[in-house]
């Protein structure tokens, strides 16, 4: 009897020491819509039981322990600071609030749009027999699923096999990028009709600012933007959330708020947004993940209102950028500026994938090549070049290295790509003698760009409409780069990474897609007039075809044809010229020996001059 005691208080042990490993378990997508009735303690015990013993596991289990020892350290430090006269930093915080505050802005109606279970939604459409059917899309890991399925505790970033044990009933289907392409297009084309500088988050979410909109067609935003979701059901027949609201920020929570297929509104008014910040859990804040979270909550934050008590302590034990970011995130102030994903100075240019284990140093250096390739496109389509060569891979482990070098020169094509990672990489094959890679990717940042010169610009002048211009085809193969992101605030934004060690059919073999829906697509514009694509001469005015080198050939003439003009008008207006004038003969004194100038210059030249 004692011994099954003893065995039991050791399992309890074990359990309680594990409990923040399977909360962390419980993945990314932990805040998703439909997950609210979900019991997660019965998904995190699946979850934790599945997985113990894979790689995964056990490296999700390291890190659990060194984020314990960090919130240990951080706690010692607290302690530390509670003993110390603080007032300096208390007055800091104060001010910073104060300037925050100035600079607060309620006169914009921001909206956040998110298209409810996309992928799931547009698969639905081709087959409406699984609409009561729990179901997914995905292989190894799912990438989203049904609200059916949520009720089951499946979600986004789950492996397949353990969504598999949560709803055994769930059918996965394949990706089709085709498809959810052309139905994220029919959506930017309503969303341009309110807002044509609006801004692409992803393949399936926008932000727009309704501001102009509601004043021009005299509208609430409430109005507006429940017209717009109505369009956009009409013309894809696919729901939307939306939540408006000051600023992005606040709008990005407030469209997670009634899904789906609804909206929530935010009134632009500071006590509300207060009030509403003051009860919302830091994990419900964009950019604050599981880790961060787990920090956060340690030192006493476990809604946006505790973190104003604790403000004197933040910038010491997070950090400058953590401490402003924070303080944003208590008042409910975030960015009121919309534009489009592509008028953002890109920062980098990279691609990644992952596949099966893989040591074989001779197909590491040919899965090296491809990646290179795979760079130079991107490069070539982003017009640019990189100063700086970035290598990522992801060891058996599940642990990722990084590795980087400043190049002599800006560079973008794969020859030069592989040249210079391939160092990188063998000097990793040296540090970890027999290591085996899941993933790889390649990245370059310090951007130089390619773009030839505007010859327009340079004149000042706007290339004419040209319809051939006016939809630009998102098609599959195009904008397929990857972004890596920065590391979050306090490392507080998780990485989408499988939940659990991809196993069974398929498992761990590299994706056909690079791409994650993370693509910049240009916003679609409105139709031009048909036009021949003209530019306009800015000597003459008249219109000369769309062609560089013709173009400049044109203005070269036009110009000598200026000079020859203005002069003879010149000459004619000082000197009249006789109807039946004779050419006299030239004396000798002006006749022009060789190798001397003439003493008297010709008075029909004209002298140019510069500067």
């Amino acid at each position: 009897m004692s011994g099954d005691t003893t065995i039991v208080t050791e399992s309890h042990a074990a359990a309680a020491e594990h409990a923040s490993l399977k909360y962390s378990l419980l993945g990314p997508s932990l805040t998703k819509a439909g997950q609210e009735s979900v019991d997660q303690s019965v998904v995190s015990e699946v979850i934790y039981n599945a997985s113990k013993g894979s790689k995964f596991f056990n490296r999700e289990e390291e890190r659990d322990k060194s984020l314990t020892v960090k919130i240990e350290q951080t706690l010692a430090k607290k302690r530390g600071l509670e003993e110390l006269d603080l007032s300096r930093e208390l007055r800091a915080a104060d001010r910073l609030i104060a300037q925050l505050e100035e600079s607060r802005d309620l006169t914009q109606h921001i909206v956040h749009i998110d298209c409810d279970a996309f992928y799931a939604a547009v698969e639905l459409l081709d087959r409406p027999e699984l609409e009561s059917l729990p179901f997914a899309v995905g292989g190894g890991v799912l990438t989203t699923c049904n609200y059916v399925a949520r009720k089951f505790g499946c979600r986004s970033g789950m492996a397949g096999f353990v969504a598999k044990k949560l709803c055994p009933e769930l059918i996965l289907l394949p990706l089709n990028f085709d498809k959810y392409n052309a139905k994220a297009s029919g959506v930017r084309e309503v969303i341009s009709e309110y807002d044509p500088r609006f801004e692409s988050a992803s393949i399936d979410e926008a932000y727009l600012n309704i501001t102009q909109y509601c004043v021009e067609h005299d509208l609430s935003p409430e109005n507006a933007v429940s017209q717009m979701r109505q369009k956009i059901h009409e013309k894809t027949h696919i729901t939307v959330s939306a939540g408006i609201a000051a600023n992005t920020r606040l709008a990005k929570i407030c469209s997670n708020m009634n899904k789906p297929n609804g909206q929530y509104y935010l009134p632009s008014d500071r006590e509300a947004i207060m009030n509403f910040m003051a009860k919302l859990p830091p994990r419900k804040v964009n950019g604050i993940g599981r880790v961060f979270e787990r920090e956060l909550a340690a030192v006493g934050i476990e809604t946006c209102a505790d973190i104003y008590p604790q403000r004197q302590y933040i910038n010491r034990l997070f950090g400058e950028k953590a401490y402003e970011f924070l303080i944003r995130c208590y008042l409910g102030l975030g960015r009121t500026v919309v534009r489009p994903a592509e008028e953002y100075e890109r920062k980098s240019v990279g691609t990644e994938s992952t596949f099966r284990d893989m040591s074989d140093p001779h197909e590491l250096r040919e899965k090296l090549k491809r990646t290179a390739i795979e760079l130079e496109k991107d490069m070539r389509r982003a017009e640019c070049k990189g100063r700086t060569l970035c290598l990522k891979v992801k060891l058996h482990t599940f642990e990722v290295l990084t590795r980087q070098a400043v190049l002599p020169r800006a560079i973008n094509t794969s020859d030069d790509l592989y040249s210079f990672a391939l160092p990188m990489l063998a000097k990793l094959e040296k540090e970890f003698a027999g290591m085996k890679l899941r993933l790889m990717g390649l990245r370059c940042t310090h951007l130089v760009s390619t773009k030839p010169p505007d010859t327009l610009a340079f004149f000042g002048l706007r290339r004419r409409p040209n319809s051939g211009e006016s939809k630009p085809k998102a098609a599959v193969g195009e904008e397929e780069w990857e972004q890596w992101p920065d590391e979050a605030v306090g490392d507080g934004q998780d990485a989408e990474e499988p939940l659990i060690e991809p196993r069974g059919e398929g498992s761990g073999a590299e994706s056909p897609y690079r791409r994650h829906g993370k693509e910049i697509t240009p916003n679609p514009k409105k139709e031009a007039p048909v036009e021949d694509d003209l530019w306009d001469c800015p000597i003459c005015g008249r219109p000369q075809p769309a062609n560089e080198r013709q173009f400049n050939d044109h203005i070269d003439l036009c110009l000598s044809r200026k000079t020859i003009l203005d002069t003879v008008q010149q000459e004619a207006s000082v000197q009249p010229v006789a109807s039946k004038a004779v050419t006299p003969e030239p004396s000798k004194k002006t006749i022009k020996k060789r190798g001397r100038q003439a003493s008297t210059p010709d008075p029909k030249q004209k002298k140019l001059r510069f500067g």
